[in-house]
């Protein structure tokens, strides 16, 4: 690739190929290079790029209108994805409030959750507790929420401390996930850090129903979300989902909690709520809390572009292509024809040591030794190196690291919900010759280990 200049800088200096156009679940740079986007960018093209009914619905907004003020008008595309998001979420979720991204998403739950808990006069409750490792935003008051060492230790000092308990991940800790026993292991430790703290000052919990880039697609042991709910509701701790990743449609529901039959108190979502169309989240919270933040004055929160009629707009062919392509049920179907085609893999190769998911939403993770769990040896950065290997393939994978950012390499396959078996196979063939390079340059450590 040819050296060219550039004034945008991101996380660091690597540079990448000019992308010229994407179709469906492929994108290509301005070289002609073919890549499959296995990964739906960062688990956000969910329909596909480019489908011609959401640019038609974009375009025809854009004849009446690019924007218009929350404070200054009401707009029928912003009524019209309320309306249909509402109808989505468990019941009582029925009020809605439109945002650019998932860090903002978190932001307002937050902010809405300590209104409320201000409101109805419990006003000491303001820490939030959630997992380690996660990840909810880039934010500081995400951050503050976020377990993940590379990207929080920085900002420390910037930020107020919460809570943490430790994610559920039985296969690193040698439970059975699928016993119930295991979830409610897990789940009690919520419990036990919610008396810890003083049940009257904790505000909420927030957590993913199935993990994403920090815990590598890790679906939660059997009867973990419902003691979940079970406990917050015993001390009156709301309970915010974040299904920024899950939501949409990427595990085989709408919504991941609608596998658990959840009921909490404020849903989260970006990412796949507008598949990559435009900036795009959502706050979906029960009425309870909107009715009496209202009645105190207001949410004293907003952004400049929430219920913007061009991104709503684009939310709402999203959804309307969603459900007229059935790729919900695509995601299901497709899932388990992947997770088939992991664990095949995972036969093949020993450095990988657990496969996941639900859904479209599936990892697998590298190990040194599967008996031990011992991960790769940092030094290598598998979990770059093989997104290395496996772009110049011409597949777009992702990556991050499950043991608080720190080790644990683990690649996410997550590719759009329109995917076909005929799409799952070149997947797994360029998956393969990708492992099989990769094993091949790690191989004297791996002897060294040995």
């Amino acid at each position: 690739m040819t050296e060219r200049p550039s004034h945008l800088f991101y996380q660091g200096r690597q540079r990448r190929p000019v992308l010229d156009q994407a179709r469906g679940v492929y994108m290509w740079d301005v070289d002609g290079k073919r890549y499959l986007d296995g990964s739906s960018g960062a688990m956000v093209c969910n329909i596909g790029h480019s489908n011609e009914n959401v640019l038609e619905a974009m375009r025809r907004q854009m004849e009446k209108s690019t924007f218009g003020y929350r404070l200054h008008f009401e707009t029928e595309a912003s009524e019209n994805l309320a309306a249909k998001t509402a109808a989505l979420c468990p019941e009582g979720l029925n009020r809605v409030f439109f945002v650019s991204g998932g860090s903002e998403a978190v932001e307002s739950a937050m902010k809405l959750a300590r209104q409320y808990a201000l409101a109805i006069g419990q006003e000491k409750r303001w820490k939030i507790i959630s997992r380690a490792p996660s990840y909810h935003g880039c934010t500081l008051g995400a951050l503050a929420i976020t377990s993940y060492d590379p990207l929080t230790k920085p900002f420390d000092p910037m930020m107020q401390a919460m809570p943490k308990v430790p994610a559920p991940r039985a296969y690193l800790d040698g439970l059975d996930p699928d016993d119930e026993a295991t979830g409610h292991h897990y789940a009690d430790m919520l419990e036990a850090k919610i008396l810890e703290e003083g049940a009257d000052s904790v505000l909420a919990f927030i957590v993913e129903p199935v993990g994403g880039a920090s815990t590598g697609a890790l679906p939660p042991p059997k009867g973990y979300m419902e003691r979940v709910q079970e406990i917050c509701r015993k001390h009156g701790v709301l309970l915010i989902l974040d299904e920024v990743m899950t939501g949409a449609g990427r595990t085989g529901r709408f919504l991941a909690c609608d596998h658990w039959k959840l009921e909490p108190d404020i849903i989260v979502m970006s990412k796949g709520f507008a598949a990559g169309y435009v900036p795009l989240g959502a706050m979906a919270a029960h009425e309870r809390l909107v009715e009496a933040v209202l009645d105190q004055g207001g949410f004293l929160h907003g952004y400049t572009y929430a219920g913007n009629p061009l991104a709503c707009a684009a939310g709402v062919a999203v959804i309307d292509e969603i459900e007229r392509q059935g790729l919900t049920r695509n995601s299901a179907v497709m899932g388990e024809k992947l997770m088939e085609r992991l664990r095949g893999l995972m036969q093949r190769y020993p450095i990988i040591g657990d496969v996941r998911g639900m859904g479209l939403l599936t990892a697998f993770e590298f190990m040194a030794d599967r008996g031990t769990k011992a991960p790769l040896p940092k030094h290598l950065k598998a979990f770059d190196r093989f997104v290395n290997i496996a772009y110049d393939k011409g597949l777009i994978v992702y990556s991050r690291r499950t043991r608080n950012g720190v080790e644990g390499d683990h690649i996410i396959i997550a590719p759009p919900m329109i995917v076909t078996e005929t799409h799952l196979d070149e997947i797994t063939e360029m998956l393969n010759t990708s492992l099989a390079q990769f094993t091949d340059e790690i191989r004297p450590e791996l002897d060294k280990i040995a």
